[in-house]
């Protein structure tokens, strides 16, 4: 097994989120005053006691709820309980025990995992009140007092949790493969596509744009080999951000970007590249991520002997920075080429951590000088004396110049240009650095 996982469930606002950002030291999860907010589970990892611990915030369940949007939370819930090696069941001290604990407890004692009871919004100073004993009757074991919004108690909680944790393996370590972060707009399919992958109802799927508001992880291995699938909030225009929760979304799938391999670009075949697209891809592109442009589904385009290369010149066109990324056109709902996805990936990465010797870089950069000669401007001639690799993920390359004014943006297109034909770096974004070098040097 890799590390052991502890899932925080409870009711609706009883501060599993707050307690969750409190344990990791990140604001991760959303924490707002509104019932559901956390929709789907929230994976991070922590560390306590020399134990790396593997924690999941989940959506507030409520048992009579039968709302469609809250039967999904009720499952995402449930399927936390079922991965989990040990269960934090946290309750609201100033609202006592409530028929849903009631019903809640029962649901975690019918389940055999070790549960640690955790009494929280205990925020005042001095002995513990009487009213702590109330909460003894939902039969799960001691309460421990906490406050999530101070920090109180938490030290009590993951030393019960460590007591319950299964023995220390040593395949217990850093987490391995390949970190792919989905991104797009609001329902274009990036949670669908997550969970065909991985062949369960991992993610929330609904009709209603923005569903999925959390950044989530999702590890996997197959044929092709191991990775982390990072669906993330559809990302809206900055117009349509209309509250809090929707802008620490985008701000959590910037995160998500931020901390991937590869990127893998969600677009609706049925609308086509559209602005908001080319926004969301460029936040991959500005961050110099290898990425695999998806055309999502396919199966719903009527189609001729021409649709397909009219997509993607059209992909092309609108995302003129982006064309070396290759386009994928598939069907996330019947499954159609999402394999070949696989491959995909794995081709940006190796492209993106590709390096080559400065004399092989030399030797081209040589001949791209004399096919064409460097820019001059008021009798100026541009000199490139050399380029050296400096970096991976995105290949990054230094380009010693006699004046940096002149190497106008377009002579620096044609050298990348030329790397490319020679070396491939399909996929991955290329970073030109640019540097004045005397000729007394």
């Amino acid at each position: 097994m890799s590390k052991p996982i502890v899932a925080i469930v409870g009711r609706p606002n009883v501060g599993k989120s707050t307690f969750f950002n409190k344990l990791i030291g990140k604001r991760i999860s959303i924490v707002e005053d509104t019932p559901g907010v956390t929709r789907d589970r929230i994976y991070f990892e922590t560390e306590w006691a020399g134990r790396k611990i593997m924690i999941i915030d989940t959506g507030g369940i409520e048992p009579d709820n039968n709302d469609p949007l809250m039967s999904h939370i009720k499952m995402q819930a449930q399927i936390a309980i079922d991965s989990a090696d040990v269960i934090i069941y946290m309750c609201d001290f100033n609202a006592g025990v409530t028929a849903d604990d009631r019903e809640l407890a029962l649901m975690l004692k019918k389940s055999g995992k070790p549960v640690v009871l955790a009494v929280n919004k205990m925020d005042r100073i001095g002995s513990l009140p009487a009213e702590i004993y109330e909460f003894y009757e939902l039969g799960i074991g001691d309460p421990i007092a906490l406050s999530s919004v101070h920090g109180t108690g938490s030290g009590d909680v993951l030393e019960k949790v460590c007591e319950y944790l299964p023995e220390k393996t040593e395949e217990e370590g850093e987490e391995d493969g390949i970190k792919v972060a989905v991104i797009g707009k609001p329902n274009a399919g990036k949670s669908s596509l997550v969970n065909r992958i991985l062949g369960e109802d991992r993610m929330i799927v609904s009709d209603v744009a923005g569903t999925t508001r959390d950044a989530i992880d999702s590890k996997i291995e197959n044929e092709h080999g191991k990775y982390i699938f990072i669906d993330t909030a559809g990302i809206r225009k900055s117009g349509k951000i209309e509250n809090n929760i929707e802008r620490y979304s985008v701000f959590r799938a910037q995160l998500a970007v931020e901390r991937s391999d590869v990127c893998v670009i969600m677009i609706d075949a049925t609308q086509g590249v559209t602005a908001q697209d080319e926004r969301v891809a460029g936040i991959a592109h500005e961050n110099g991520k290898p990425s695999v442009i998806v055309i999502n589904k396919w199966d719903l385009v009527e189609k001729d002997g021409k649709t397909l290369d009219n997509m993607r010149k059209d992909v092309y066109t609108a995302l003129s920075y982006m064309t070396y990324a290759p386009v994928l056109f598939i069907s996330a709902k019947t499954g159609q080429r999402v394999d070949r996805l696989f491959e995909l990936i794995n081709y940006v990465n190796d492209q993106s951590q590709m390096r080559i010797s400065t004399g092989l870089l030399n030797d081209v950069l040589n001949d791209a000088i004399t096919r064409v000669q460097p820019p001059t401007d008021k009798g100026k001639r541009l000199k490139i004396y050399y380029m050296t690799q400096t970096g991976i993920k995105a290949p990054t390359f230094v380009i010693f110049v006699n004046n940096a004014e002149l190497f106008h943006f377009s002579y620096q297109r044609y050298i990348e240009n030329k790397l490319r034909e020679v070396f491939g770096f399909e996929g991955t974004p290329i970073k030109l650095v640019i540097r004045e070098k005397n000729d007394a040097e």
